[in-house]
């Protein structure tokens, strides 16, 4: 059983994050080529490194602290999964919210625990009146799959910001 709920921003730590198994066995990807996606083997492991961690431990903390939604799946006291949305809406006519982040531990993927992290986040996009989630994401083709199943299909305005950032991420929009 998975119990649902927003996070603080003091609880927001390395012990957090002590048993969340960030893992992924990636072999392909999507890419843009001469304006069609295409698929292409990419194969690599996704893990983060110590400092990857802290990056983030200081991202979920700024989110909140400026306004923004961190929500999280727990298992017993187990970080399971966890979604952020920034809280500024950009993109004009778009009215976009930025999803940040939402993973997914890997001993919980398939199990509907991303779907109800990603419709918290479209609740509370909407209550704050976005249109749409934007999602700048990694392009793996289980990621992609995920965010399709979501509704989601590519961007109408991209973030450049996001683009510079993660060349290879797919931008996506989501309608709310």
């Amino acid at each position: 059983m998975i119990a649902y709920r927003r996070l603080k921003e003091e609880e927001i730590n390395r012990e957090l994050f002590r048993k969340f198994i960030r893992h992924q066995n990636v072999t392909d990807c999507w890419r843009k080529e001469k304006n069609n996606w295409v698929i292409k083997s990419d194969p690599f492991i996704d893990d983060w490194t110590e400092k990857d961690y802290q990056i983030l431990i200081v991202c979920l903390k700024n989110t909140i602290a400026i306004g923004g939604f961190v929500f999280a799946g727990f298992s017993d006291s187990d970080l399971k999964g966890f979604v952020s949305v920034e809280p500024e809406l950009f993109g004009g006519e778009q009215k976009y919210l930025d999803l940040s982040s939402i993973h997914v531990s890997e001993d919980m993927r398939g199990q509907g625990v991303g779907k109800a992290l990603f419709l918290a986040a479209k609740e509370w996009s909407k209550e704050r009146g976005a249109k749409k989630l934007y999602i700048s994401a990694h392009s793996a083709v289980e990621s992609q799959a995920f965010y399709k199943a979501m509704g989601c299909v590519e961007a109408q305005v991209y973030n450049r910001k996001h683009v510079e950032e993660e060349p290879y991420d797919c931008q996506l929009e989501c309608e709310l």
